[in-house]
């Protein structure tokens, strides 16, 4: 019984992977407005009401790589010693979700498209807001005489800067490295 659990999550997984990738594809090649939510679910070869059991919308089949990313963020900032400052637990998790990145394009490529698209960048938004709430949890969790929604939020800003920066540069130099630069700069009200 388990292995058969295990092979339908996989198979989950595997679709809403497939999912986004098509997503993401098709509004980097003939831009958001111009993908529908049935051409995603033909690319991905799967019907319109099977990519409804996956995501409400093509915002969220273009951003649900980000998603994911931002729950190994919470993920590795709980599993942070609670000795560690709420400050330098999100530094070393946003470093370690650096390392993880994958593809550099694909956060590149997202970014960029926020930045185009009102919509994404609209639910992108929305995200951060629920993905604060749960730094902010996570950061109470260690102890701190900083305000866990402030660094939270700071954090969020951070990463949002840094990935701005990274493509403005054209993905010159790692993330991680513009990462760091902006950590230490909005650090030094928190270190």
């Amino acid at each position: 019984m388990d292995s058969t659990l295990g092979l339908r999550e996989r198979k989950k997984a595997e679709t809403r992977q497939s999912v986004h990738e098509a997503a993401v594809r098709l509004v980097e090649e003939y831009g958001f407005d111009a993908v529908t939510v049935e051409a995603i679910a033909d690319a991905a070869n799967i019907s319109r009401r099977t990519f409804s059991n996956y995501f409400a919308g093509k915002e969220d089949a273009v951003l649900w790589g980000e998603e994911q990313r931002f729950h190994t963020l919470v993920a590795e900032v709980r599993a942070q010693p609670p000795t560690v400052s709420g400050w330098q637990a999100l530094r070393t998790a946003v470093h370690i979700l650096c390392e993880r990145v994958g593809p550099p394009g694909e956060w590149a490529s997202r970014t960029r498209l926020a930045k185009r698209h009102p919509a994404l960048l609209a639910r992108q938004l929305a995200n951060h807001a629920a993905l604060e709430r749960e730094l902010a949890q996570a950061i109470s969790e260690h102890p701190s005489p900083i305000r866990p929604r402030v660094m939270a939020a700071a954090c969020l800003s951070a990463l949002r800067v840094a990935a701005n920066v990274w493509v403005e540069e054209q993905q010159a130099r790692p993330l991680v490295e513009v990462c760091d630069e902006i950590f230490e700069e909005m650090g030094r009200s928190f270190g």
